[in-house]
């Protein structure tokens, strides 16, 4: 971490220190990792799932850790692998119908869930894009029965996704660690969604995403990790943790021509209000 940028209040919309990645490269794993950053300068940080499986370890450790909050669902790599979509939809929903559940495991969101085509084949099975439309379709109406907003994954799929969510009105969330157009980014804004960027933001060759967050209104961005996965330079292709989002947040202040503390204070009142419901913060 960059030694010279001090900021605080620091809200981290999406990580995942359920993955292994944590044990076998950082002494102590997760917690202890989380020990050293929370709550200065990482104040928040939204646990995000991707299968049913991890999703539990998800609740665990947003149940144990001040400051972290949990969001779960079935992502489109992983859908490949339920044999039984109705039944890997109705574990699912089981986990997401208890309000009191809900409240004791800090529960805010439904995701992440979305569309991947980025390759043909992944580790749980081969890419079947009826079966990624099928889970994504079903998961935006649970978040529509259950009023929680989605974290939606969109990876080589933006027009598929964008078509997708018109489907669904009165479906709200986030496009998590864009990687789309500044004119699809003013789309969404438009219609509700907010817009969230991580470490590729700091990346020399990734002029295209500072254009997209330039694009995107001050009250509808958000920062991420996506943790242990894209850290921010001068750390790409190391471990990356919440704590590495002063390089993200100070490259956003660059941009937006402020602080990085005021970017950091900017950036989690927008999360608060998106999953917490914080009307004025």
């Amino acid at each position: 971490m960059n030694e010279k940028i001090t900021i605080t209040g620091i809200f981290d919309s999406h990580a995942h220190y359920f993955d292994k990645r944590f044990d076998r490269e950082y002494e102590g794993g997760a917690e202890a990792l989380l020990g050293t950053i929370c709550p200065e300068p990482v104040a928040y940080i939204l646990n995000v799932g991707t299968n049913l499986e991890n999703a539990k370890e998800v609740l665990l450790q947003s149940k144990k850790n001040k400051g972290m909050y949990s969001a779960i669902g079935i992502h489109p790599e992983d859908c490949h692998v339920y044999a039984d979509e109705a039944a890997a939809l109705s574990e699912l929903e089981a986990l997401l119908k208890d309000p009191k559940s809900r409240e004791v495991s800090k529960l805010v969101a439904l995701g992440e869930i979305g569309l991947d085509y980025h390759t043909e084949e992944f580790i749980e099975g081969k890419l079947d894009k009826a079966k990624e439309m099928r889970f994504f379709e079903a998961q935006l109406e649970l978040a529509k029965k259950y009023d929680l907003p989605v974290i939606i994954h969109d990876r080589d799929a933006h027009g598929d996704c964008f078509e997708t969510i018109l489907k669904h009105p009165g479906v709200r969330g986030v496009f998590h660690s864009y990687s789309g157009s500044a004119e699809m980014a003013k789309d969404l804004v438009r219609r509700g969604f907010y817009i969230s960027f991580s470490g590729t933001l700091t990346f020399r060759n990734a002029t295209s995403v500072r254009a997209a967050a330039l694009a995107v209104p001050h009250e509808r961005l958000l920062v991420e990790t996506d943790a242990p996965y894209l850290a921010p330079h001068p750390y790409r292709g190391s471990l990356n943790h919440s704590g590495l989002l002063v390089e993200t947040l100070s490259v956003l202040a660059g941009l937006w021509q402020c602080s990085p503390n005021e970017a950091a204070k900017i950036t989690a009142d927008n999360a608060k209000r998106l999953f917490f419901g914080e009307k004025s913060v």
